[in-house]
């Protein structure tokens, strides 16, 4: 493990996040244009390399302000693996939305996503003093319907077909998190690991 990361600041148990660098634009554009990753997270289109050096530019500028963007990274060998973050960060009403998807399907149902979404839910809770921690979900996501679940968030409604996709419509769920409902958990805080 490099110094630079030897003991990083948000950190589970197997995974960490990070901010992106510039030169991992080509790594985020080859996630953004793959066809199962981008299944989970409703991508629309391929992108460009152009198109993500935009994205990446406008990232920097909400980079703390409306929004904490990061890297999933494996502690193991600090390889990139996936994106977490909070955006639409409203710190008048104390709200968030959050978002994370591992993006390498071979790393899927193994337990990083959820660990991710540990970390970003005790970020914003925790570090940003934030109330409520929101997401949408597609209803037919049912793996991110249950690891949200498991982490204590609550249905708050369903906007009825309210995505469209491959040519039909589809339910989003909308799933909520508050603040005391966060306490109540018993896992380990990221302040708290080695």
């Amino acid at each position: 493990m490099s110094e630079r990361w030897r003991r990083p600041f948000l950190r589970g148990e197997r995974v960490f996040l990070r901010p992106a660098e510039r030169d991992e634009v080509g790594l985020l554009a080859t996630w953004m244009n793959d066809a199962e990753v981008m299944e989970t997270l409703g991508g629309r289109a391929p992108q460009g390399d152009l198109a993500e050096e935009r994205w990446f530019e406008q990232l920097q500028e909400e980079q703390g302000k409306s929004r904490w963007h990061f890297l999933i990274c494996l502690r193991a060998d600090e390889r990139p693996v996936g994106i977490a973050g909070l955006h639409s960060v409203d710190q008048v009403n104390g709200k968030a939305e959050l978002g994370v998807g591992i993006c390498e399907p071979a790393l899927w149902d193994q337990g990083y996503g959820t660990e991710a979404s540990r970390i970003a839910v005790d970020f914003g809770f925790g570090e940003l003093r934030l109330h409520r921690i929101y997401l949408h979900v597609f209803a037919t996501n049912q793996r991110g319907v249950h690891v949200y679940k498991k982490l204590g968030f609550r249905l708050e409604g369903t906007g009825r077909r309210a995505s469209y996709h491959h040519g039909s419509r589809h339910d989003v769920h909308v799933m909520g998190l508050l603040r005391d409902e966060w306490q109540a958990q018993t896992w380990t805080r990221t302040w708290e690991r080695t």
